[in-house]
């Protein structure tokens, strides 16, 4: 495992995994605050995966409010447990039930997943939550905001009440503060979020005058050299597809990613951003949750965020990893 946290590149732990991953060690409950892009994941994935070594009847279930939260989990589960001889399935919706049913009956030691897929397969009595010692709640406050609590609170019931507890949130509110007395047990309490904004994103606004139309506004931003790999936030499924569609309509390398795509074509759209092939995704808030895509240059407001939190959470693509990046959000009907 050493060596796998090499290979990685990982020579000195972040903040939150250097005060997170003893407790974790020891068994402690643990609520973290940490903003996503800290190293969160592998606070709680390094500690368990050493757990699951040293005793292989212990079963982790991880519970996340989006399918691609989900998936990056379990690449970078992949990453920290090659050559371990530990399993790991993911179960979300808007994939094929059969294979994760199938990889379920291997009884693998991770289970990742969103809360509605897991209900779904547990009143198909193909997951036993009996057999589970250990929880992670990832991005709690977010299963919070799209309505998930009587979900989290089922599945929760269905595990045995002696068990650790592992909550992670990027805010803290009555509503998680609630959650964290119900849920958890004498937790350690560990914060690290850092200012809301990244020091390294340049924000702005770009005015749309009165009589002049918003996509030919955007248009002059994006044929402008330095716009690389740019993420641009819709308010609606409707809206991001469309304006995806007419972005590839004026010549611009663009996709998008929203509720409505299979989990497939939301990978495909995915991949091919990471990997540089298109230049520009049109997303929304919800399917963009937690994604840590590498060199993103803009993130821009297409249409203005619902609320403070989303804005942070949008404009925390781009300037990450100590790189500098521009967040830029549209605001129409300005007179000249």
């Amino acid at each position: 495992m050493k060596k796998n946290i090499l290979a990685k590149g990982y020579f000195e732990p972040t903040p939150i995994q250097d005060r997170a991953i003893p407790h974790v060690l020891r068994g402690d409950d643990v609520f973290g605050v940490a903003n996503t892009g800290t190293g969160k994941t592998g606070a709680f994935l390094v500690p368990l995966i050493d757990k699951v070594i040293k005793d292989r009847k212990n079963r982790v279930l991880i519970m996340v409010p989006t399918r691609e939260l989900a998936t990056q989990i379990e690449d970078e589960f992949w990453s920290f447990a090659k050559h371990l001889r530990i399993g790991a399935v993911t179960c979300v919706g808007g994939a094929n039930i059969g294979p994760q049913i199938s990889t379920l009956r291997r009884h693998p030691s991770f289970v990742i997943g969103t809360p509605g897929r897991l209900k779904d397969i547990i009143e198909r009595r193909t997951l036993n939550l009996s057999e589970f010692s250990t929880v992670v709640l990832d991005e709690a406050d977010r299963m919070l905001d799209m309505g998930f609590i009587d979900d989290m609170r089922a599945i929760l019931s269905l595990v045995p009440k002696e068990r650790h507890t592992l909550f992670f949130s990027a805010t803290l509110s009555r509503d998680i503060e609630k959650l964290i007395g119900d849920f958890l047990k004498d937790p350690v309490r560990i914060s690290v979020k850092t200012r809301d904004t990244a020091a390294g994103v340049d924000q702005d606004i770009v005015r749309v005058p009165v009589g002049k139309i918003k996509i030919d506004v955007l248009r002059d931003l994006l044929i402008q050299p330095h716009f690389g790999k740019v993420l641009i936030f819709g308010r609606t499924k409707h809206g991001v597809e469309k304006l995806a569609k007419d972005l590839v309509h004026l010549g611009f390398k663009a996709t998008s990613i929203h509720g409505n795509k299979t989990q497939s074509n939301r990978q495909k759209s995915l991949d091919a951003f990471k990997q540089n092939r298109i230049q520009i995704l049109v997303a929304t808030d919800v399917a963009a949750r937690g994604l840590d895509i590498p060199k993103v240059s803009h993130v821009i407001n297409y249409d203005v965020p619902n609320t403070y939190d989303d804005y942070v959470h949008r404009i925390g693509r781009t300037g990450r990893a100590g790189e500098k990046g521009q967040a830029l959000t549209f605001v129409e009907g300005y007179h000249r």
